[in-house]
């Protein structure tokens, strides 16, 4: 069988030395060899497409470290921001990130992670929020950060105020005059919706303005989704003049059913999102919405689990703070 990678051992017989020595060159080691001889072994590496072993490496240096990421689908624009930006700060301290998905429960991809030997565990999975049992493996030996509610508690957590979101949401809204204002959330067994929807509606009824159950709309996270009951909650109840929707990709279904309406956004009714994804800026109109600092929180929650496996002290909690950002989706009522 034709080995997949070039060794060390072929680099040493190619540039005829000793595997020690092609060892040291390659390592960068100076003054082990001649220029010449160093030259000639790094030619040959070369000529080879020789890549050093980070695995091995770390072995015998004992400071590469692998970290786990459990989890949810990729499919999901939001989880997999914070996915690439944890992924993003563990490879630049030189360490390898692991991801195992959820896509079939949570059991297969933890025992993946305790397989592989992983040094730390990042959980990124909504679906696991009332898992018992992960909730007593990342409460075990190996040192673990979730973003996520965790059954038990117990794991350091990072992540944005959800409730705030819901919060500046209403508040903008409410002065810019709205009084008959809906939300569509997201599934209401998700405890983000709770807190978004909690911080919604008390801002709102602390300034006299109910938001009845015919306002409230849940649905899945999808633009389809979002559009479907934005005509439900519209044939309903045509007086609504603001809609919050619990994430951008909902927001631009509740435009797109708006649209199909004949109703002009923000002229007869105001939309605000919450995420801040690339695509808001873009939106016909743009669209207002809060930004969750996506790729903060994932840095962060690498940063945090990588000081625990190193034995450092960390904070049981840890909220990045989240902001409105106006574009030209909100105005005034009619």
């Amino acid at each position: 069988m034709v080995p997949l990678y070039v060794s060390l051992k072929d680099v040493a017989e190619r540039a005829g030395v000793s595997f020690q020595t092609a060892s040291k060159v390659l390592n960068g080691n100076s003054g082990v060899v001649s220029a010449q001889t160093r030259e000639r072994i790094l030619e040959a590496a070369r000529h080879l497409g020789y890549v050093p072993n980070a695995l091995a490496r770390g072995l015998v240096r004992r400071d590469s470290l692998t970290v786990g990421i459990l989890a949810d689908d990729f499919s999901d624009a939001s989880l997999s921001r914070f996915v690439v930006a944890a992924q993003r700060t563990i490879e630049s301290q030189g360490h390898a990130a692991l991801v195992a998905t959820t896509t079939q429960g949570s059991d297969g991809p933890l025992r993946r992670l305790q397989e592989y030997r992983v040094n730390g565990v990042l959980v990124i999975a909504p679906s696991v929020e009332e898992d018992e049992s992960v909730g007593e493996y990342l409460r075990g030996p190996i040192p673990a950060v979730t973003l996520n509610h965790i059954p038990g508690g117990g794991v350091p957590a990072v992540g944005s105020d959800h409730r705030r979101t819901g919060v500046l949401a209403a508040e903008h809204l409410l002065e810019l005059g709205h009084r008959a204002i809906a939300t569509v959330t997201g599934p209401t067994a998700r405890r983000v919706v709770v807190s978004r929807t909690s911080g919604f509606r008390e801002t709102l009824h602390a300034a006299d303005v109910e938001l009845p159950d015919r306002r409230v709309c849940a649905t899945d996270w999808d633009a389809r989704s979002a559009a479907a009951v934005t005509h439900e909650l519209l044939d309903a109840d045509p007086h609504v003049t603001a809609i919050f929707a619990h994430n951008d990709t909902m927001a631009f279904g509740v435009l797109a059913a708006l649209r199909a309406r004949g109703v002009p956004v923000p002229q007869r009714c105001s939309v605000v999102g919450c995420d801040d994804l690339p695509l808001a800026d873009f939106a016909a109109p743009p669209l207002t919405t809060v930004r969750v600092p996506f790729e903060e929180t994932g840095a962060r929650a690498a940063e945090l689990l990588l000081a625990r496996i190193r034995g450092e002290d960390t904070p049981p909690r840890d909220l990045l703070p989240v902001q409105l950002v106006v574009r030209s989706s909100t105005a005034p009522p009619p």
